[in-house]
Parts: structure tokens; sequence; C-alpha cells
């Protein structure tokens, strides 16, 4: 069988420091230099930026979501708050389990309610 691992995720946005500072505040991870580069896991995620960047339109389909995270939370309302104090913004939390908002750069993503184990 042949062995494929993910080594890295690029992530296109207008602003690409703008994007990782974000996203690094959100996860509570160190940027790697000025690169926009975040290592959660030993995973890399690249902000890259991209010239006449168009935000996805969720819901609709218009344009795509593009890139989709789902991030685990003990406190849905608590880690909204914090996502939204970032500069996220909300857009459906009509949902016990989940809430969907956007990303600076226009990315939806979700905070899930962490199961109890």
């Amino acid at each position: 069988m042949v062995e494929v691992k993910l080594g890295s995720l690029a992530i296109d946005c207008p602003n690409p420091l703008e994007l990782a500072t974000f996203y690094s505040r959100l996860l509570g991870l160190e940027m790697n230099g000025e690169d926009a580069v975040l290592t959660p896991e030993g995973r890399e995620i690249w902000f890259q930026k991209v010239d006449d960047y168009q935000a996805p339109t969720w819901p609709t389909q218009e344009r795509g979501q593009q890139m989709h995270f789902d991030f685990t939370v003990r406190d849905i309302e608590e880690a909204q708050a914090y996502a939204i104090e970032l500069g996220a913004k909300l857009v459906d939390d009509g949902q016990e389990s989940f809430h969907v908002l956007l990303d600076p750069a226009g990315h939806p993503f979700c905070l899930c309610k962490q199961r109890n184990e």
C-alpha cells in the first residue's frame, strides 16, 4: 500500500500576516517568524497572498468555502466571543453542537462542542 501523509496546508487570502495572526491567537500558536506559518502538532499551515482574492460566499455556493476548519471547544459561547473579539464574524449559532463563523478573510470555520468522554 502506498503511504501518503499530510505535510502542510496552504490557505489563500488577501493578507497572509493578518490571517496567520488571527489563527495564531485563536489557537494559541506561535508564528514561525514573519512567514505567516503555523505548526500545530508538527503540521504546517501556510497563508499565501492571492491578488484579487474573493472570499467565499457561504452559505451559498456562488464561491465555495475554499477550505473549512472544525475546532473542538469546551464552551462554544466563550470560544465564539473570543473569536469575534479577534476579528471573526458569526454567521450561524443555531446549532447546539456547533456554530459557524467567518475568519477575517471570509473563510467559514466551525466551533464544535467537545463531546463528553
